[in-house]
Parts: structure tokens; C-alpha cells; sequence
């Protein structure tokens, strides 16, 4: 792995235009959908929670990849 990526995966990346912060925002909410649903249909217990806390951790990813993407590199 080289440093100036190690760099980039630990710095901050603030969403610097209007784009960025409405595909964040888009992400969040298909997200938070997705996970009402979820609450709705599947039964109570762990396979649930970890369900839930696995759709949370992709929506993590999916914005890291957003913030982390320079502009122009989609």
C-alpha cells in the first residue's frame, strides 16, 4: 500500500460542492429507508441487528467512496 494512500483514507473529506452533499444525503436516505423496511418485515434478534448494523456499515463504505473520489473521477 503506498503512504499517499494510507493518507487519503484517513483524512477528513468534506463534501466541497452541492453534488457531493446530495449524493451523500441521497445514500443516507435510501439507506434509512431501507432499514425501516427492514424493521418492519424481519422478525426480532440477532440476525436482524446485524442486518440493520451491515446495511449501516455500506452506507459508511458508499460515502467514504463518495468523499474519497476526486471530482471528474466517477
Amino acid at each position: 500500500m503506498q503512504l499517499d494512500d494510507i493518507a487519503n483514507r484517513f483524512a477528513f473529506h468534506p463534501a466541497a460542492t452541492p453534488e457531493k452533499r446530495t449524493e451523500h444525503e441521497n445514500v443516507r436516505e435510501d439507506c434509512r429507508e431501507l432499514a425501516a423496511e427492514w424493521n418492519d418485515r424481519l422478525p426480532e434478534g440477532r440476525e436482524k441487528s446485524l442486518a440493520i448494523t451491515k446495511l449501516e456499515e455500506a452506507m459508511f463504505w458508499a460515502n467514504a467512496a463518495i468523499a474519497r473520489t476526486a471530482e471528474g473521477n466517477r
